[in-house]
């Protein structure tokens, strides 16, 4: 299943059922004028197993996860960071937060991603893609 990931594509794993994930997904995608991004829950069998293969645990389902194909992954606030990079214009001036420690940033990811149920509301189930986004969504 990993053998079959688009080598040339940018992988956001995100909380299917998240209010404030999926809301950033669609930001995602409305400033993905290049293509860069593929995008699969955490939750979805694909979603599993890349965690599985980054060796991370796939219960912990509080953080994005930006994976690069044989390149790399990141997680939290350095995902975060690094796909608001990709949006251009002034979304990069918030790159002058990857020159603090990342355990201030991810402080500040953590308290948000452990309230976020709580503050922006969750789905029953997980999104589902559009016909138009359909493309843009692994498994």
């Amino acid at each position: 299943m990993i053998d079959t990931l688009p080598k040339d594509k940018k992988i956001v794993l995100f909380d299917g059922v998240c209010n404030l994930c999926n809301g950033f997904v669609d930001k995602i995608i409305s400033k993905d004028k290049n293509d860069v991004f593929r995008f699969a829950s955490l939750q979805s069998d694909i979603g599993i197993a890349i965690q599985k293969h980054l060796h991370l645990d796939p219960k912990q389902l509080d953080s994005v996860i930006l994976y690069e194909p044989g390149v790399a992954y990141y997680h939290k606030s350095q995902a975060a960071l690094r796909i608001m990079n990709e949006f251009g214009g002034a979304w990069k001036l918030l790159q002058v937060f990857r020159i603090l420690p990342k355990f201030i940033n991810d402080s500040v990811y953590n308290l948000v991603a452990k309230y976020r149920y709580k503050w922006f509301g969750q789905k029953e189930t997980c999104r589902m893609p559009t016909a138009e986004e359909r493309a843009k969504f692994l498994g």
